[in-house]
C-alpha cells in the first residue's frame, strides 16, 4: 500500500512545496490537490509549482468535476503537466461538491462524468474526439494519465469500475471501504477489465495523540462533509439499508445544512451532529499503533492508497511520524 498526502489549497505556495519534499522524502508516493478554486487557490497552479520543486512525487486533483472547466481545457492542463513532470500526474475527478455547490449550483449527472473521463482520456493520447460535431486533436500530445473516480452510491460506484483506472472512496472505514470498492470492481469485471487491476484509495484525515478527544476536535469537519454526499444518497435512496448500509445513512441523523464556505474547517458551525462514533470510524485517530493496525485492515482489504487529508495542523510532524513509524510497516 502507498501513502499520500492532500491539500486543500489555502497553505503558503513555499510550505506546499516544503511539505511536498519533505513528504517525498518521507516515503510518500501521491500529492493530491482539493479542485474548489472559489474557496482555496487554483490547484492547478499550485500543483505545477510542486512539480518543479520535486523529483518523484505524483499529482493529482482529488477531486475535479466536468462542470467548472471545458474539458478540452482539462484535458490540456492534465496533458500539459504530465510533459512538465516526466508522467508524474494523475486525474481524479467526482460529479462536484463544493465548486459547484459554492456557485449554487448542482452537481453534475453521472453521464456527464463517464462522457469527461473518455473525452480527457482519449485527448491526452493525443487521440481524436468528436464535440458539438467538430473533430479536436491535441498534436502535441502523447501522454497516459491515470484517471481516478471518486464515487459512494451504486450508480457512480459502476462508472467507476467501468472507466476508471482507480476508485477514490472518501472513508477509512474497512467495512464501507471494501462494501463500496466491491461494487466498482464488480462493474469493472462485468466489462471486460480485470477488476484486481482497479487501485482503490481510502483518504481520510489522520490525527496522532493518545488523547482521542483532542483528536476527534481536529478531524470531527471530516465526517460532515462526507455526510454532504451520504445525505445525496438518503434523499435517493431513503434508509432502509437496501441499497445504502443502515449504519453510514444514520452517520448524518440530527444534521442541519452545510456552510460550503466552511468546507472543511474543524471550527464551522455545522459540526454538531457528528458523534464520537463515526469520528473513530471515518478518519484516523490515537497513538501509531491504532494507525497501523487500522491501515493492516484496509490492505487487507485492498486499499492499494491510504491518503491523508493533511488539513488538521501539525502537518509537517504528521508526515514525519508517517515516515518514520508507519509507512516503514507497508514499504514491503
Amino acid at each position: 500500500m502507498e501513502f499520500a498526502i492532500t491539500f486543500k489549497g489555502d497553505m503558503e505556495p513555499q510550505r506546499t512545496v516544503a511539505l511536498c519534499r519533505q513528504a517525498e522524502a518521507a516515503g510518500f508516493k501521491h500529492a493530491w490537490f482539493f479542485d474548489s478554486h472559489v474557496l482555496w487557490q487554483e490547484c492547478y497552479a499550485t500543483m505545477s509549482y510542486c512539480i518543479a520543486h520535486t523529483e518523484k512525487l505524483r499529482f493529482g486533483t482529488c477531486v475535479t468535476n466536468p462542470g467548472v472547466r471545458d474539458w478540452t481545457v482539462t484535458a490540456s492542463l492534465f496533458a500539459a503537466m504530465s510533459r512538465l513532470s516526466g508522467g508524474r500526474v494523475t486525474m481524479g475527478i467526482g460529479r462536484g461538491d463544493s465548486s459547484r455547490r459554492v456557485l449554487h449550483r448542482k452537481p453534475m449527472t453521472l453521464q456527464h462524468l463517464a462522457e469527461c473521463v473518455e473525452t480527457v482520456r482519449t485527448l491526452t493520447q493525443g487521440k481524436v474526439v468528436k464535440l458539438d460535431g467538430v473533430e479536436v486533436k491535441f498534436p502535441w500530445a502523447a501522454e497516459n494519465v491515470p484517471i481516478w473516480i471518486a464515487a459512494y452510491g451504486p450508480k457512480a460506484l459502476r462508472v467507476a469500475g467501468e472507466h476508471g483506472d482507480g476508485l477514490i472512496i472518501q472513508l477509512a472505514d474497512p467495512w464501507l471501504v471494501k462494501w463500496f470498492s466491491g461494487q466498482a470492481k464488480e462493474a469493472a469485471k462485468a466489462t471486460g477489465k480485470d477488476p484486481n487491476k482497479l487501485s482503490v484509495m481510502s483518504a481520510a484525515p489522520v490525527w496522532l495523540s493518545d488523547d482521542l478527544d483532542e483528536g476527534r476536535a481536529q478531524i470531527r469537519w471530516f465526517p460532515a462533509m462526507v455526510g454532504n454526499h451520504v445525505a445525496d444518497l438518503v434523499e435517493k435512496y431513503g434508509k432502509s439499508g437496501e441499497v445504502i448500509p443502515k449504519h453510514l445513512a444514520d452517520s448524518i441523523e440530527g444534521r442541519k445544512g452545510y456552510d460550503y464556505l466552511r468546507h472543511a474547517d474543524k471550527d464551522a458551525g455545522h459540526l454538531g451532529f457528528i458523534s464520537d462514533e463515526i469520528i473513530d470510524s471515518f478518519g484516523l485517530n490515537g497513538p501509531v499503533d491504532a494507525h497501523i493496525a487500522r491501515l493492516k485492515e484496509l490492505a487487507e482489504i485492498g486499499v492499494s492508497q491510504f491518503n491523508i487529508y493533511l488539513m488538521c495542523g501539525e502537518e509537517e510532524h504528521i508526515v514525519e511520524e508517517y515516515g518514520r513509524s508507519i509507512i516503514p510497516e507497508f514499504s514491503s
